[in-house]
């Protein structure tokens, strides 16, 4: 049995065509740091010949996320040039923290790990009395261009 066939049935979930091509994409994509919206992963199946329509992917992106399979991210995007106020992105849930760069102008997310903004953090919030329980910090960037 397949990695994504326990998954899916460690989460409750019975195992389909739709379920498997989206989690092994998925899991493909979580091990170079991607993030896909649903729409991405929708265009993906279709140059792949794969017959699965948009709203069986949001399905089961929203089914995923209930099993915690998968975490959901809600970005800011630059209206002015998509025209859309934000988007979200889907990576596979994993132990591991990280944070997240979104580039402005091509909607590209990377992902890093600072142990020094973390430890910063967890100072600010003990100083006020606090102890962060969860945690995400988003930084909205733009590449820097040459003078």
């Amino acid at each position: 049995m397949s990695s994504e066939n326990r998954e899916l049935k460690k989460a409750g979930l019975k195992v389909t065509a739709p379920r498997l091509k989206i989690l092994s994409m998925l899991s493909d994509a979580s091990e170079q740091g991607d993030h896909f919206s649903a729409e991405d992963l929708y265009q993906r199946l279709r140059d792949m010949g794969e017959d699965i329509g948009l709203a069986t992917v949001y399905r089961v992106l929203t089914q995923f996320e209930s099993a915690g399979l998968v975490k959901r991210h809600n970005f800011n995007d630059n209206p002015e040039r998509t025209g859309k106020a934000g988007y979200s992105v889907f990576e596979m849930a994993s132990d591991g923290h990280h944070d997240h760069m979104v580039d402005i102008d091509s909607s590209e997310v990377i992902e890093f790990i600072d142990e020094e903004i973390e430890r910063r953090q967890h100072l600010i919030a003990e100083a006020r009395g606090y102890e962060i329980v969860d945690h995400s910090l988003v930084l909205y960037v733009r590449k820097k261009r040459e003078p």
